[in-house]
């Protein structure tokens, strides 16, 4: 069942991780509504630094250039007023081990976990994913799959994403929150 408010104030930003189409963005702006503090999306804020798009700056400069770049403006967000934000970061990120370490105890952590039909589906038809062009989008979906599930699942919190509405989704991830800032101060924690 899906709650009005939590029962707490979020005190640093809260970052959606996870594969593309696990829907980091939809549920990212949904909670950041809820929360009544500001939503970005780190891919945006990318191509307004470098005055193009994701896909032309992969093509332009490599995997390896528009991480480093994805780095900086990550550590960017993270410095700039307001703290608490909502931040939807792209799907390489959190691979990343400094922009890992970079978000470790500076912000919670919410992996969007979404089973591989799902990610085809929502993933299928949209031409911004770098990796998904001119590709088998279900092979190429299945192989982030192996390679990063266990690296997304060092992320604070996991929520199961399903083909469900967004309220739904949005009602559990609220719950996860809930849940892990309990624990949080049941270990003393502020």
């Amino acid at each position: 069942m899906e709650k009005s408010d939590l029962n707490f104030k979020p005190d640093m930003p809260i970052v959606m991780v996870g594969l593309m189409g696990a829907g980091k963005t939809s549920v990212g702006r949904a909670l950041a509504r809820r929360l009544g503090v500001p939503f970005v999306d780190s891919d945006k804020e990318i191509e307004a630094a470098a005055g193009c798009s994701v896909v032309d700056i992969f093509a332009m400069y490599g995997e390896k250039e528009f991480r480093r770049v994805e780095q900086r403006v990550i550590a960017r967000l993270l410095d700039t007023p307001p703290l608490v934000k909502v931040i939807s970061t792209g799907e390489g990120a959190f691979i990343t081990p400094a922009v890992r370490e970079m978000l470790a105890g500076r912000a919670l952590t919410i992996w969007l976990k979404a089973e591989l039909e799902l990610l085809v589906k929502r993933t299928n038809f949209r031409d911004t994913r770098p990796q998904l062009l001119n590709a088998d989008s279900k092979k190429i979906l299945a192989q982030l799959i192996d390679e990063r599930y266990k690296t997304y699942a060092l992320a604070d919190v996991m929520v199961q994403t399903r083909d469900e509405s967004l309220r739904k989704t949005l009602g559990k991830v609220l719950d996860a929150i809930q849940n892990h800032e309990n624990k949080r101060k049941s270990n003393g924690k502020k």
